[in-house]
């Protein structure tokens, strides 16, 4: 039946995933909120975020491209690449809450410049193939989140760092970035680009001029000769890098998989959401990252769930025709004229009595019709009474279509415990409004931290 209560298979056949047990251990570093793009991801991570340093962390949160109104709700005009501090923290025992906002390219030059001599570093950077790769790349972004949390940690001045993962198309590029550029690196066309600067001399040149030339046959046609100097003088200046890189993101890679991480997949109660992050809570189990839970977020609830959609939507119909019984003494005292004839209805359901508010049910009409007097001493006017019941059943007609989404959200709820029952679980109510301040993300944290997340 719609509207029912999650039962066997729902939420109380699957462990109820604790936050705050979480934020307060000190052995845990690292938190990534990984999901599919508009589920909350972001949201989730800064309020993580407020609520750890509110309970006495040292916090940063990375966040990857965040809507402008979450920078302001921390007290921050815009966030950067570099980490700053938030105002406003109520915390204890030393607590502290830094925030920042992912710069793909400026990371990508910070590496530059850590790991080449400064001519070098200059030439990489005013490389024409190395600004596109380094502003759009595909990967790039998700690599270049890798890289930052990996400095995060190395600087050791935090001891929680949260991670809201790139809004992907696949919440699986995060994991996969490293392993893509790895192999863009060990690629064939990258190693023939490679040959000449490593025979060096005039074999060397000799090598560069013949490939170029049989390069140019075929894919200078479609690239262009000048792009593929570019690639190859890029390739040339960065070649005592490309091993950094690898060792880097492998290094990252075993650190998420350390037992001081934890791995939060963020969804929404509906079906590609959910889809996803099942793929998800499957790639972390295969690659043996520690996954601390399901946070499913913005989930509707109902004040009235005793009350089905099909009473709710019966009792809308029966208002909406008429069937409220006789009203027609309180017409006839206020018109002033003898009342008309009107068959009261016998057939309305208990739906009717239950949902329907007091003012809506007339008393039995006295044998005498009441004069205006009366009618204004016992309210009865129809026209009020038509006016109330319209928008008694337009509020039943909107609490049956809340009791269908509630009911398609536990459908979809329980198909993922049922497939993942080992996965712990905390629900977040959906808020009325967005998260426009501190306060706010208090609130979701609150949500996050309460026994299945305050649902």
């Amino acid at each position: 039946m719609e509207g029912t209560a999650a039962g066997a298979g729902g939420l109380d056949a699957v462990p109820a995933l604790e936050i705050d047990p979480i934020l307060d251990d000190r052995g845990t570093r690292i938190i990534v909120c990984c999901g599919s793009g508009g589920v909350g991801k972001t949201t989730t991570a800064a309020a993580l975020g407020v609520r750890a340093a509110e309970r006495g962390r040292r916090v940063v949160v990375l966040t990857i491209d965040p809507a402008r109104r979450l920078a302001q709700s921390m007290g921050i005009d815009a966030l950067d690449n570099t980490p700053r501090k938030v105002d406003g923290i109520k915390g204890s025992d030393g607590g502290e809450l830094h925030a920042m906002m992912l710069d793909m390219k400026r990371t990508f030059d910070e590496i530059v410049e850590a790991h080449a001599d400064p001519a070098r570093a200059r030439a990489i950077l005013e490389n024409p193939f190395y600004q596109s790769l380094s502003a759009g790349f595909a990967g790039t972004q998700e690599y270049m989140a890798m890289e930052k949390l990996g400095q995060l940690r190395a600087r050791d001045e935090w001891d929680l760092i949260i991670v809201d993962t790139p809004p992907s198309r696949s919440a699986l590029d995060f994991l996969d970035a490293p392993k893509r550029l790895g192999s863009f690196l060990d690629g064939k066309f990258i190693k023939l680009l490679m040959a000449p600067a490593k025979v060096g001399g005039r074999a060397g040149m000799k090598f560069l001029n013949v490939g170029m030339s049989m390069m140019s046959g075929t894919l200078g046609k479609l690239l262009g000769g000048q792009f593929l100097g570019d690639v190859q003088t890029f390739v040339a200046a960065m070649d005592t890098m490309f091993g950094g890189f690898r060792t880097r993101a492998d290094a990252t890679y075993r650190l998420l998989q350390a037992p001081g991480t934890a791995f939060l997949v963020v969804a929404a109660p509906e079906r590609d959401a959910l889809r996803e992050a099942a793929y998800f809570v499957e790639r972390l189990a295969a690659e043996g990252m520690p996954l601390a839970g399901l946070v499913l977020n913005r989930v509707h609830g109902s004040g009235a769930a005793g009350l089905s959609a099909e009473r709710a939507r019966a009792a809308a119909e029966n208002l909406e025709e008429g069937r409220m019984g006789d009203r027609g003494p309180g017409k006839t005292g206020l018109r002033g004229v003898p009342a008309t004839s009107s068959e009261p209805s016998h057939h309305a359901t208990a739906a009717d009595s239950s949902a329907r508010p007091s003012a809506a049910r007339p008393s039995a009409a006295p044998e005498a019709a009441p004069t205006a007097d009366v009618t204004e001493e016992h309210g009865t006017d129809p026209d009020t009474d038509q006016d109330l019941a319209r928008v008694t059943a337009g509020l039943l007609r909107l609490h049956a279509e809340r009791m269908r989404v509630l009911a398609r959200e536990q459908r979809t709820r329980d198909r993922f415990t049922a497939l993942h029952p080992e996965v712990a679980v905390t629900e977040v109510a959906a808020l009325p409004g967005d998260v426009h301040d501190l306060a706010g993300l208090r609130a979701i944290g609150e949500r996050l931290s309460s026994p299945r997340g305050g649902s």
